[in-house]
């Protein structure tokens, strides 16, 4: 594994965690964030949302951003939580800040998307009461797929849009040049949107650099990618450093 040169595209912080934690196993790991999070303005009814939380059975966070914002809102809002509400999260990590703060979170242990947090059944429990109403912190324009779902099967839901995502600005021809002069051999997104913008950053560009390994966190951006060209999708199934490593680990094996 020692042999990868990666261009990571997460946030800034995300991004600097993950290559220290690549760091550490001896991969190369340099940080050219595709997404840049920028928090929304509060408006009236999304604060009646927050002042109303005990009326939902379960609250999702569908990113750390959602976490990270979801729970600025409880502290200022819920200095104690509703009791019996379940929280979610779409992976680990967005679990693991819901549960440091002391909440009944659940995420699901293999798969870091929708899908498998719709099968978690923690999440069928929650919704199993009379009239389930589900709260979904997200950022603006995020997929619908959850609540669809959820809505499906009985569910009240309703979203607050916590933040925005854009593509920081950078030169043109600054992701070639990057992949070139750092000699990067694979790139990395963690999610569908940061595909977009990689696609979007690479421009006229872009063939050449869909030759690439390209690893992805979950069946639907690898299908993604796929139509987008990518001719070396890596499907990590999940986002995670330590999905991203045990996918690395694979590829490796494969290219021998």
């Amino acid at each position: 594994m020692t042999a990868w040169r990666l261009l990571l595209t997460r946030p800034a912080e995300d991004c600097a965690a993950l290559a220290q934690t690549l760091a550490g196993h001896g991969i190369f790991g340099h940080c050219l964030p595709l997404l840049a999070i920028e928090t929304l303005p509060e408006t009236p009814e999304q604060r009646a949302l927050f002042l109303d939380l005990d009326r939902y059975c379960a609250v999702v966070a569908v990113s750390k951003p959602a976490a990270r914002l979801g729970l600025e809102r409880l502290d200022r809002y819920w200095p104690q939580p509703p009791m019996r509400q379940r929280w979610f999260a779409v992976g680990a990590a967005t679990g693991a800040l819901l549960d440091a703060y002391g909440l009944d979170a659940h995420w699901p242990e293999a798969g870091d998307d929708s899908e498998a947090l719709l099968a978690l059944p923690a999440l069928q429990q929650a919704i199993a009461v009379p009239q389930p109403r589900v709260l979904i912190l997200r950022g603006e324009g995020g997929r619908d797929w959850l609540g669809e779902q959820l809505r499906g099967q009985g569910a009240s839901v309703d979203y607050l849009s916590l933040y925005r995502r854009t593509l920081p600005d950078y030169p043109a021809g600054a992701l070639s040049a990057t992949v070139r002069e750092q000699a990067l051999n694979g790139l990395v997104v963690s999610s569908g949107e940061g595909l977009a913008n990689l696609q979007r950053l690479a421009g006229a560009d872009w063939p050449q650099l869909a030759r690439l390994p390209l690893f992805v966190p979950s069946p639907r951006v690898a299908a993604l990618a796929r139509e987008a060209g990518a001719e070396h999708v890596h499907d990590c199934r999940g986002a995670s450093a330590a999905a991203l490593l045990a996918c690395l680990a694979g590829a490796a094996m494969e290219s021998r």
